[in-house]
């Protein structure tokens, strides 16, 4: 592989609240070959900035300035200045090494690639059962309501052409953001392409995610989506494997 194997620049935006233990992981699986990392601080106080800043000379940070996964991706991506915006967790589950096929299939012709651990080749270490099936029931309403043949909606591995931040429109705070993206890239006519992705277990300290919470405010996300879009024709975004 050559040192810039795309002719493209791609920055790449980790949300982080004190995980200053998995960052030395993360930025290890970093290609060598991206452009810009920003890193979106919400407020932490265990040094997550100064070791970050220790790892990768040439950081950006972005203090962030309320709280929730949601806000911190929405404040990480205004502030990106590639070409393509990459989405990965800083707890050590999302693999860097992924990120060339991500950003393969989005040269290829994809407008937003989006990660699947159920596709053929992906997987997870982390998912429970009762988180998988919540995501599966989520997933099969919102292919119903809103036209998508997805086959994970809540996965936090994206990515997508930075031309296309305005169609996602993010106003969320939340875990949640994932399906919102999701269903505003479809909404839009994106064509999306599913990257099989392996999922990682935590490494350290224990997530903020709480399953049913977060599921039911998943759950809203796509009914407030399907009745905003009104009688509009369903949309049948691309999403090949």
């Amino acid at each position: 592989m050559s040192s810039r194997p795309f002719p493209v620049s791609v920055s790449v935006v980790v949300p982080a609240l004190n995980e200053a233990a998995n960052l030395p992981h993360v930025f290890a699986t970093l290609p060598p070959w991206i452009d810009e990392v920003i890193l979106v601080d919400g407020n932490s106080t265990d040094g997550t900035v100064a070791v970050a800043r220790s790892l990768r000379p040439g950081l950006r940070v972005v203090t962030q300035t309320r709280r929730g996964k949601g806000n911190a991706l929405a404040e990480g991506f205004a502030a990106a200045t590639g070409d393509i915006i990459v989405m990965i967790d800083a707890d050590g589950s999302t693999d860097g090494h992924e990120i060339f096929a991500f950003v393969t299939a989005l040269v290829e012709g994809a407008d937003f690639a989006k990660g699947s651990r159920y596709a053929p080749g992906g997987g997870s270490d982390d998912l429970s059962p009762l988180r998988s099936l919540g995501n599966r029931a989520l997933t099969l309403v919102t292919n119903q309501l809103h036209g998508t043949r997805y086959t994970d909606l809540c996965y936090g591995y994206n990515a997508f052409w930075a031309r296309h931040l305005d169609a996602l429109g993010l106003d969320c705070d939340g875990f949640e953001v994932e399906t919102l993206m999701n269903i505003r890239a479809a909404r839009a006519g994106l064509v999306i392409r599913e990257v099989p992705s392996h999922e990682r277990s935590r490494i350290h300290g224990v997530s903020n995610l709480n399953a049913v919470r977060d599921g039911w405010r998943v759950l809203r996300t796509i009914l407030r989506e399907h009745r905003s879009a009104g009688s509009s024709a369903p949309v049948h975004a691309t999403a090949t494997i």
